[in-house]
């Protein structure tokens, strides 16, 4: 069976992964296998305590919707606004979505994490979520990182070199600074972008479009109550959260392993073709049900 599942796999692989053409791609760090097996997880149910905003720890500016998965800006002038997660984590490995949309976002828009006692609400427009010794934040508008109220510089970083870019090195050498002041702009980051938090790490990545961009943060407090947040200073921007999965210290389970394998061969195309594989009718289920 291992053989004629091989075998079924290899002959189609080239269809199984079609280029990316996401601006990001380049930037791709590979995921460990816990992570990896995480995001390819069935996630949990939506309604999970761990997808809602805090009635108590936002600041007044933030309207918290019934559901408490959204929390929108009122048009205030002059303030700097944040919210926090109901729930926060101490230890494992853990995945959130956050969708903001980028037409509602203006200056000063940040996420990232927080422990129980950073300030959500300041006079003026400033960063307040990485504004503290407290936070850590990533400001999506120029993609500067946050902490201690200082700028820790971009994220992602400098773009790899990597087949998307290897035509740059046949430019003429006049186009040299026109490359290098392009590489430097600053990314567009779409509406959906996950926070992966390793409380046992004590790091903080993020994704977008479906790519891993590396630790943006290291050296978090361990053993610690943290959250996810935000801060926003535009009125009318609504953020949306949701708890995605999550992971023990333990290593992946070897059968979770195994599915990982096949899902990365068949390809996000073809997962719906786990039922034409040389497998039991239960391992076909598994295979559907573990993504």
């Amino acid at each position: 069976m291992g053989l004629s599942l091989s075998a079924w796999l290899y002959s189609s692989a080239e269809d199984s992964a079609p280029s990316s053409s996401s601006a990001f791609s380049c930037l791709a760090v590979p995921t460990s296998p816990r992570l990896a097996v995480t995001l390819n997880s069935t996630p949990v149910a939506a309604g999970d305590s761990r997808s809602h905003w805090s009635s108590v720890h936002r600041s007044p500016h933030f309207m918290l919707s019934a559901c408490k998965k959204e929390v929108t800006r009122s048009p205030v002038e002059l303030s700097s606004d944040g919210a926090r997660a109901e729930m926060g984590v101490k230890s494992g490995l853990h995945v959130w979505e956050v969708l903001w949309n980028p037409n509602h976002r203006g200056s000063h828009a940040v996420i990232g994490i927080s422990r129980q006692t950073c300030p959500l609400q300041a006079s003026g427009y400033n960063v307040l979520i990485g504004g503290d010794s407290q936070s850590w934040g990533w400001e999506l508008k120029t993609n500067q990182l946050w902490h201690a109220g200082q700028s820790l510089g971009l994220y992602p970083g400098k773009r790899k070199m990597g087949h998307c870019e290897a035509a740059e090195n046949f430019r003429p050498l006049s186009s040299n600074s026109t490359h290098l002041k392009s590489a430097e702009t600053p990314f567009h980051i779409p509406e959906r972008v996950l926070l992966v938090l390793d409380a046992d790490a004590g790091t903080l990545g993020i994704i977008v479009d479906g790519i891993f961009l590396g630790e943006a943060f290291k050296d978090l407090p361990l053993g610690v109550e943290l959250f996810p947040a935000v801060s926003s200073v535009r009125g009318g921007a609504s953020i949306r959260l949701r708890y995605l999965n999550g992971a023990t210290r333990d290593p992946p389970a070897l059968m979770a392993l195994c599915g990982l394998s096949v899902h990365q061969f068949l390809g996000q195309q073809r997962r719906n073709q786990t039922d034409k594989l040389p497998l039991p009718p239960r391992l076909q289920h598994y295979l559907l049900s573990s993504h």
